[in-house]
């Protein structure tokens, strides 16, 4: 093994624009070692991934990348290693699944008032059956539309918190989704946690909270981290024990990230596998 390490990446599982397979085949052609497949609110894209990786060198790291609220920011956990059949986990990810499909459906009604060639129909066409549905699949279905170019103009207009549009949904407290996660076996990570929102109320006193619950590292090299705080982040992490990963938050077309962007050290990576007992990682 001696390839780069990408632990955060999404297919049409969820908010990406490639099948499961699709994405093993991206990053096969990167160069990766290492995918890690981290859909929002879901596994089920695991066993399509692992089906693609047979025989082609690259390993699968099995994950999700879990939706938590904490006051007005959304704080999301990657979850490693999961156990997939675990009875707790399964019951918040189909809630939050749930909250996430009504969330999108209060959001459209608003937007059709003002862009009425849009319909419910148009952002269900979007997506794939049992995907995680959220605003990339409005946005895409905007496009579709006309009135917007592309997803990131979307979300820097319509679909942006500040656009008239935008809905909360609700969501388990950040504490709540690590314990879930290390309950089901498997190893919390905090995606991004210099995003603006998160990187304002992640607090000493929250984090100590988190790693109490079973936190085990922060995503500290990641674009959304706004300037200045992957450092930060980085020395936030070891005054805390906690390791440090890298990740492209791949989502195929779907945003601008490319897989590698930012990697994680192999070391970091064989302590999140011996730290997991939820699941193992697919070799192909």
């Amino acid at each position: 093994m001696s390839g780069p390490i990408d632990l955060h990446a999404h297919s049409s599982v969820s908010d990406g624009t490639e099948t499961p397979a699709e994405l093993v085949g991206a990053a096969v052609v990167a160069g990766l070692d290492v995918i890690a497949i981290t859909d929002h609110d879901s596994t089920a894209g695991w066993g399509q991934a692992f089906d693609a990786a047979r025989g082609t060198g690259i390993t699968v790291l099995p994950g999700l990348e879990l939706s938590t609220q904490l006051q007005y920011a959304s704080v999301h956990v990657l979850g490693y290693l999961v156990d997939p059949a675990n009875a707790a986990l399964v019951a918040a990810t189909a809630e939050i699944r749930e909250e996430r499909l009504h969330r999108a459906e209060r959001m459209v009604e608003r937007i059709v008032k003002d862009y009425p060639k849009l319909s419910w129909d148009d952002v269900m066409a979007q997506t794939t059956p049992g995907a995680t549905v959220g605003r990339p699949h409005i946005a895409d279905a905007l496009v579709a539309r006309g009135y917007v170019t592309d997803r990131s103009a979307a979300f820097q207009s319509i679909l942006h918190w500040q656009g008239g549009y935008y809905q909360p949904h609700e969501a388990p407290a950040p504490v709540v989704g690590v314990r879930l996660i290390a309950e089901a076996g498997g190893v919390p990570v905090i995606a991004h946690p210099g995003a603006r929102g998160p990187e304002r109320l992640l607090d000493d006193a929250r984090l100590t909270q988190l790693v109490d619950a079973g936190l085990f590292g922060l995503e500290a090299n990641h674009r959304d981290n706004i300037q200045g705080s992957p450092e930060k982040w980085a020395r936030t992490a070891r005054r805390f024990g906690l390791v440090i990963t890298g990740s492209s938050d791949y989502h195929g077309e779907g945003k601008p990230n490319r897989l590698a962007e930012n990697t994680t050290g192999r070391d970091v990576y064989e302590q999140i596998v011996e730290h997991g007992t939820g699941a193992v990682p697919f070799r192909g």
